[in-house]
């Protein structure tokens, strides 16, 4: 008889097996992505609270005191006895006197012997400024230096014994999304904290060298000159502006970045006033269309329109060269070479690569000082041709001579062509081009006939190029238009 087999001793089936293996596997992936979530979550700050007690002692509550004159107008004349008469009197004759205006915002303490930041605005105009710290200490400051361009300025206070103060952060280092907070005294209620993330870098205003973060951290009045931190407690920005159709914060808030404030400040601590480097260029982006009639193979870089007397013109720059380096950086418009300009050192010696007749030629350029630069200079374009008057791209167009210098009231010595009309519906008409615009050069290179623009146009569509570079002149302001030479 043949011995039984137990049911408990008999191997399991294939299918089991794998079935436990794959929940083994399942089982280990879920503990990695429950590892892995619980890891990015401890990236998020639970709380700011050990942030905001390490840099609230350097940030200060700022109020300014204006003296405002009283009212200058005359009371009425009322016949005598009017019931109205010791009413409009006494009404008149009590704001007749000054009477004092305050005003509320924020600050920062950058050294222990009490340097501190703030926006322009914020004391723009004051007579006595009085400095609040976090722990009720209250101190009078004085104006070192400020920069209207920037919307900075900076203070001094005196006391004896050392001022907490905060460290400059690298806002460059910060991306978008990073956490922040801003710290400050938003509608006069007093060292108030608020958190959020950078939406945007890079943005710009009104100004030339605008570097402006963009938060949605809460930014509201009176946080105007107060920091923007980084979780490492450093500051990246000076909270300077919010975009609001009701005055409140909505979520848009701007501060002007660390990158360009450091900069500035250091300026007006040595000098009391900023000292920005000048090429003595104008300059204006190049479009895409311009890239092609110059044969770039990229819209970017600052084409010069002007050179004045200065370091350009000394240095060989010429009207119509693009710059596309300078200081070994590439230029991606005209809004960053102004800021990199204007951050250099004034009187060093930079290297300006620019294009010039399709070769890139490196010139060495002396800086000047922004501030102090005065007059203009151009290199001199040969003499006009005969007179002439004549169609082409859309325009009539006419030498310049002595009775057209007269009417347009333009210098002896100028030159070029007239722009007598415009075509409607021309390409020339939709790139802007207006009757009384001067053309004083074409393919960069200056213009005395019409004979020479007819020629320059044939040779941008031999070179198989749609677009002709002309510069125009209006009311003296420089500027180039890429037109279209397929038209005509």
């Amino acid at each position: 008889m043949r011995p039984e087999i137990a049911i408990g001793a008999a191997p399991r089936p294939v299918a089991a097996r794998a079935f436990a293996a794959l929940a083994f596997v399942l089982s280990i992936t879920l503990a990695l992505v429950l590892f892995t979530g619980a890891a990015q979550a401890q990236d998020r700050p639970s709380s700011f609270a050990d942030l905001t007690e390490s840099v609230s002692p350097a940030v200060v509550n700022i109020t300014t005191s204006t003296t405002v004159a009283g009212r200058t107008e005359q009371a009425p004349q009322l016949p005598d006895g009017s019931p109205f008469e010791d009413f409009f009197r006494d009404f008149f004759e009590r704001d007749d006197r000054p009477r004092q205006s305050q005003a509320l915002g924020s600050g920062f303490v950058i050294s222990e012997d009490g340097f501190l930041v703030t926006n322009n605005h914020v004391i723009d105009g004051a007579d006595e400024i009085l400095i609040e710290f976090f722990d009720g200490l209250e101190l009078p400051a004085e104006i070192i230096g400020t920069d209207p361009a920037t919307d900075l300025a900076l203070l001094k206070v005196e006391h004896d014994a050392p001022l907490p103060f905060l460290e400059w952060g690298d806002a460059e280092a910060s991306r978008v999304g990073d956490w922040v907070i801003a710290v400050g005294n938003p509608l006069g209620q007093g060292f108030s904290v608020s958190a959020g993330i950078i939406s945007a870098r890079g943005r710009a205003l009104q100004g030339s060298f605008d570097d402006y973060i963009q938060t949605d951290a809460a930014i509201n009045r009176g946080n105007s000159g107060g920091p923007l931190f980084n979780m490492d407690g450093e500051v990246i920005g000076v909270n300077t502006a919010i975009l609001s159709p009701t005055g409140g914060s909505i979520g848009i808030g701007f501060a002007m970045s660390s990158n360009v404030a450091v900069g500035v400040i250091e300026q007006l601590r040595e000098f009391g006033s900023t000292r920005r480097g000048w090429l003595g260029v104008r300059i204006q982006d190049v479009t895409p269309e311009m890239a092609e009639a110059l044969g770039l193979d990229v819209a970017e870089g600052a084409m010069v329109t002007d050179v004045m007397e200065g370091p350009s013109l000394e240095a060989g720059m010429q009207t119509g060269d693009v710059i596309l380096r300078f200081e070994d950086q590439g230029v991606a418009d005209t809004r960053q070479l102004v800021r990199r300009v204007g951050n250099a050192a004034v009187g060093s010696d930079v290297e300006v690569v620019v294009f010039r007749d399709g070769e890139e030629v490196t010139l060495t350029v002396t800086l000047g000082q922004r501030e102090l630069a005065q007059g203009e200079g151009m290199a001199e374009p040969p003499a006009p041709a005969e007179p002439m008057v004549e169609e082409f791209l859309g325009m009539t167009l006419e030498p310049l001579t002595d009775a057209l210098r007269d009417e347009l009231g333009l210098a002896g010595d100028a030159t070029g062509l007239v722009v007598r009309d415009v075509a409607a519906g021309s390409d020339a008409e939709q790139k802007g081009v207006r009757a009384g615009d001067l053309i004083t050069e074409a393919g960069q290179a200056p213009l005395s006939s019409i004979a020479e623009l007819q020629e320059r146009a044939e040779d941008a569509r031999e070179a198989g190029r749609r677009s002709l570079l002309v510069l125009l002149r209006r009311d003296g302001d420089p500027r180039f238009v890429a037109l279209n030479v397929e038209e005509d």
